[in-house]
């Protein structure tokens, strides 16, 4: 239990600092995509992570993203948005069996379709609410809807890419 406690934290950390210091610098088709992978870290939170500590967990991250941007309040109100309803869609998607108890939602576990299914409309929830948030006007919402799935489709790479990288070689996942 220690660990993997531990392990989230660094986790946070990594995530919040590669975030921060190189990926929100990047400049990728003229700002149209901006992923977000300290989602990875807010997506890999056990299953049975009680809600009220996902929420806390999300709030703090979020924060802390926001003063990587200078976007007071966008990042974390995203950030809560997805979760509140990550414990709503992880029943939704639940495997006919249910989760095995201290399963994390990672493609190895579970499956590649699972994980897509999964991750795919939390990460939409969250650049919708984020990239909506940031520029707080509809008049432009074709041009920032596309940035949206823009955004989430490179954000989906990457997590994916991630899971094979950090679970490939490992005989469990918890």
């Amino acid at each position: 239990m220690g660990t993997s406690i531990l392990t989230n934290i660094v986790r946070f950390v990594f995530l919040l600092l590669l975030q921060g210091l190189i990926v929100n610098r990047l400049d990728l088709f003229n700002g149209q995509l901006l992923p977000q992978v300290y989602l990875f870290a807010l997506l890999m939170l056990p299953i049975e992570t009680p809600r009220l500590l996902t929420l806390i967990i999300a709030l703090a991250v979020g924060l802390l993203s926001d003063m990587f941007t200078g976007t007071p309040g966008v990042q974390a109100s995203a950030c809560l948005v997805m979760a509140y309803l990550q414990p709503l869609h992880q029943r939704l998607v639940a495997p006919r069996d249910g989760y095995d108890f201290g399963r994390r939602p990672t493609i190895k576990s579970l499956g590649l379709f699972w994980y897509l299914s999964y991750a795919i409309p939390l990460i939409l929830v969250h650049h919708f609410v984020m990239f909506f948030m940031e520029v707080f006007r509809f008049d432009s919402f074709l041009v920032t809807f596309g940035r949206v799935l823009f955004s989430a489709a490179g954000t989906l790479v990457l997590l994916v890419i991630g899971q094979y990288f950090l679970f490939s070689s490992k005989p469990k996942d918890r």
